[in-house]
């Protein structure tokens, strides 16, 4: 199937819950590893509660769903969270059998936009050094984007709005050290 298919919209807290487990059951144990960070057979009640409670402002999510003869079929969810004034934690999982076909882009684009429109000004998110399709698709989609190992993880910080088109000294120096 092609990206065509595949329709993106907010998600909201009466159907986050649907979303969360079809797009978690259809993750392979190395998606929810890359994902979460560690071993995750089951998504954890706190966790899944977390996942699911969306305000649209402080909590906000985007699904993209492929039309079946069933109805929408969930296939991938794009996150943000608030972490302080002006920025948010981004987080993205798309089901194996859509990975790699443009649906993380789709949703990464969406949810940087929606990120926009309700006033943040920067998204920060986790990556594991062995997840290179998300370190890929970041450097794509955000090129202005910076990184810098934190422990095991490396953390992407994504200026939005008109701070990510403005190059300082400093991201031209940091651009270079880091090839």
């Amino acid at each position: 199937m092609s990206p065509a298919a595949v329709h993106v919209r907010p998600l909201d807290r009466w159907t986050a819950g649907h979303a969360v487990d079809t797009v978690f059951a259809q993750l392979s144990p190395r998606s929810r590893y890359l994902r979460f960070h560690s071993a995750v057979p089951r998504l954890p009640g706190p966790v899944r509660a977390a996942l699911v409670d969306l305000d649209g402002r402080s909590r906000a999510a985007v699904v993209a769903e492929t039309c079946g003869p069933g109805g929408p079929a969930p296939v991938g969810i794009a996150r943000i969270a608030r972490t302080d004034p002006g920025t948010a934690e981004i987080a993205v999982a798309v089901v194996d059998d859509w990975q790699r076909q443009g649906i993380g882009r789709l949703l990464v684009s969406a949810v940087a936009t929606l990120g926009e429109e309700l006033g943040y000004t920067a998204l920060r998110g986790g990556v594991l050094p062995e997840n290179v399709a998300m370190l890929g698709l970041a450097r794509s989609v955000f090129p202005p984007a910076t990184r810098h190992f934190d422990g095991d993880v490396i953390q992407l910080a994504v200026p939005l709005g008109p701070a990510a088109w403005t190059v300082t000294d400093e991201d031209v120096l940091a651009d270079l050290v880091s090839r």
